[in-house]
C-alpha cells in the first residue's frame, strides 16, 4: 500500500513538474526562442508520466521503503532521473520537432528530480502515520531453532517502524507441546517473546493474529513439515522458507514457474530484464547518436589507414559473446598485413599472464595503429557490434575463443553478462593489471551490476581514454 502511495506521489511530482516547467519557460524565458503555445506540448506530460513511473519500477525504488535511509532519499530519484532523462532527450532529439524547447525540457528534469527528493524528505515525517492509516502491522511468526532464525527476529525488530512485528516463535520438533518464554538474554532480542509448540499452530492462528510464517530451519527438519506448509495454505497464511541450507554462495534465489510447477531459482547474473532491456535500448540509442556524431572522424581514420598502409581498413575476428555466443568483432586495423601469424613467434615478449597476449610496443603495429591504441580510437567500429546487439557500452571485454578454452571454471562466469567496451578493469589500469584481477573485477561488475554503475564506469572510462592510461 505505501508503495502504491509512493508510486502515487511520484506522478503527481511528474505532471506538476510538466506544468511548472511549461509555465517557467513561457514567463521567465519569452524571449529565449521562440515558443509554441501549450497544445504542442500535451503530448509531454503522459510522455514524461509513462517514462518515470516505468523508470523507476524498473529500477525497484518502490520495492522496499526505507524512509530513514539517507542514501534512499537521495540516490534512488537521482538514479531514476538519470535514465529517464536520457530516453526522454533521446526522444526529443529521434523525433527532431523544431517546436520542441530544450530549455522546457531542462527546467522540468531538474523540477521534478528536486520534487521528488522533497516528496521522500516529507515521507520521512509522514511516514509512520500514513503507515497506521493505510497499512496494517504485519505479525510474523518465525519457525526455527537456527541461528538464522534469530538473525530474521533481529532484522524484523530493527523495521518495526515499517509495519512488521514480531510475534513469537515456534519450535520444531512437532512433538514439543510445551510453549514458553524466549528472554531477551537468551536470544539477544530487545524484547522477550513467547515460544510456542509447532505442533499447535492451527489453535495460534485462530488464537492469535498472524499474517506471515517465516520458516528458519534445517533441511532434515523441513522434510517434517509437509502438513504445516498445507495448514498454512489453507489458512491463507502467506509463507516464507529460509533457504540458506542449499550449497550456494552468491546466487540470487527466485522462485519461478513452468505451468503449475514450482522452481526454485539459483541465478548468479542479473536477471532483472526490464532493467537489462533498459540497459539495450540506452546501448543502442547511444550508439547510433555517437555513430552519426563520430562519422567525421571515422572516416578521417579509415582514409588514414588506407593510406599508410596495404590492407583492409576494418580488422575483423571472432570472439566469445553473452554465453560463448561467437560474433565477428569489429576494430579499424592497427597492425600490418600477416599480423596474426607472427604472434606464435612474439609468444615470448608477452606483457600478460594468463591466456591472454599483449604487447606495450607491439612491433607489428603501423604507425597510425600506435596512435589510434593509445586513445583507443582503434576500438570506434565496435559501436557496429553494440547496434547489433552483440555488446554494450559497458560489461566484460569479449575472448577470443582460444583464450576461454584456458579459463579455470570460475572464470567462465564472466560470459553470463553481455560483453562490453569498458568495465572495471578499465579503471584499475586497463592492460597493467595480472589475469587472475582482471577476471575477478568482471565478477565483482557482474555481482553489483546496476544502471548507475554502468553510468559510473562510463563516466570515470572517459578521463582515462582521453589520457591514454594504461592503453598498448
Amino acid at each position: 500500500m505505501i508503495a502504491a502511495l509512493y508510486v502515487l506521489g511520484d506522478a503527481l511530482m511528474v505532471l506538476g513538474s510538466c506544468l511548472l516547467a511549461y509555465y517557467a519557460r513561457s514567463h521567465f524565458f519569452p524571449h529565449a526562442r521562440v515558443f509554441y503555445t501549450g497544445r504542442f506540448y500535451l503530448w509531454l506530460m503522459p510522455a514524461a508520466l509513462l517514462i518515470w513511473i516505468l523508470t523507476g519500477l524498473a529500477a525497484g525504488i518502490y520495492r522496499e521503503i526505507r524512509e530513514d535511509d539517507w542514501r534512499a532519499v537521495l540516490w534512488d530519484p537521482l538514479k531514476v532521473n538519470v535514465v529517464a532523462t536520457l530516453v526522454l532527450m533521446a526522444f526529443t532529439v529521434a523525433v527532431k520537432e523544431e517546436y520542441i524547447s530544450r530549455l522546457l525540457i531542462a527546467i522540468f528534469c531538474v523540477t521534478v528530480l528536486t520534487a521528488m527528493i522533497a516528496l521522500r524528505l516529507l515521507a520521512r515525517h509522514l511516514g509512520p502515520g500514513l503507515r497506521a492509516t493505510f497499512g496494517n502491522v504485519r505479525h510474523v511468526l518465525v519457525v526455527g531453532r537456527t541461528p538464522e532464525a534469530l538473525e530474521i527476529a533481529r532484522e524484523i525488530e530493527e523495521n518495526e517502524s515499517h509495519g512488521v512485528k514480531l510475534a513469537g516463535f515456534a519450535r520444531v520438533p512437532l512433538l514439543n507441546r510445551e510453549g514458553g518464554q524466549l528472554t531477551s538474554a537468551e536470544s539477544g532480542l530487545r524484547r522477550s517473546y513467547p515460544l510456542y509448540p509447532l505442533r499447535n499452530l492451527a489453535e495460534l492462528l485462530r488464537a492469535h493474529v498472524i499474517d506471515e510464517v517465516i520458516f528458519a530451519v534445517s533441511r532434515d527438519e523441513l522434510e517434517c513439515l509437509e502438513e504445516t506448509f498445507l495448514l498454512c495454505e489453507e489458512e491463507g497464511v502467506k509463507t516464507r522458507v529460509l533457504v540458506s541450507f542449499f550449497p550456494h554462495v552468491i546466487s540470487r534465489v527466485y522462485l519461478e514457474r513452468l505451468r503449475d510447477m514450482p522452481l526454485l531459482t539459483f541465478s548468479t547474473t542479473p536477471e532483472n530484464e526490464l532493467l537489462l532491456l533498459a540497459k539495450r535500448v540506452v546501448d543502442l540509442a547511444m550508439a547510433l547518436a555517437l555513430t552519426v556524431v563520430l562519422s567525421p572522424l571515422l572516416l578521417v581514420i579509415a582514409l588514414l589507414i588506407r593510406l599508410t598502409s596495404p590492407g583492409r581498413v576494418l580488422y575483423r575476428q571472432t570472439r566469445c559473446g553473452l554465453g560463448g555466443r561467437r560474433f565477428t568483432l569489429y576494430k579499424f586495423r592497427s597492425m600490418r598485413q600477416g599480423a596474426d601469424e607472427q604472434r606464435r613467434e612474439l609468444s615470448s615478449l608477452n606483457e600478460l599472464d594468463g591466456p591472454v597476449f599483449k604487447i606495450r610496443d607491439d612491433p607489428r603495429c603501423t604507425p597510425v595503429g600506435r596512435w589510434m591504441r593509445r586513445f583507443s580510437l582503434d576500438e570506434l567500429p565496435q559501436l557496429i557490434n553494440i547496434i547489433k546487439g552483440d555488446m554494450s557500452f559497458v560489461g566484460p571485454r569479449p575472448p577470443l575463443p582460444e583464450e576461454v578454452a584456458h579459463y579455470e571454471r570460475w572464470q567462465r562466469r564472466r560470459l553470463r553478462m553481455q560483453p562490453g567496451l569498458t568495465c572495471l578493469w578499465a579503471l584499475e589500469g586497463r592492460n597493467k593489471l595480472n589475469f587472475r584481477r582482471w577476471m575477478e573485477l568482471d565478477l565483482e561488475y557482474i555481482d553489483t551490476w546496476s544502471p548507475a554503475l554502468d553510468w559510473k564506469i562510463l563516466l570515470k572510462t572517459i578521463p582515462v581514454v582521453l589520457l591514454g592510461r594504461g592503453a598498448s
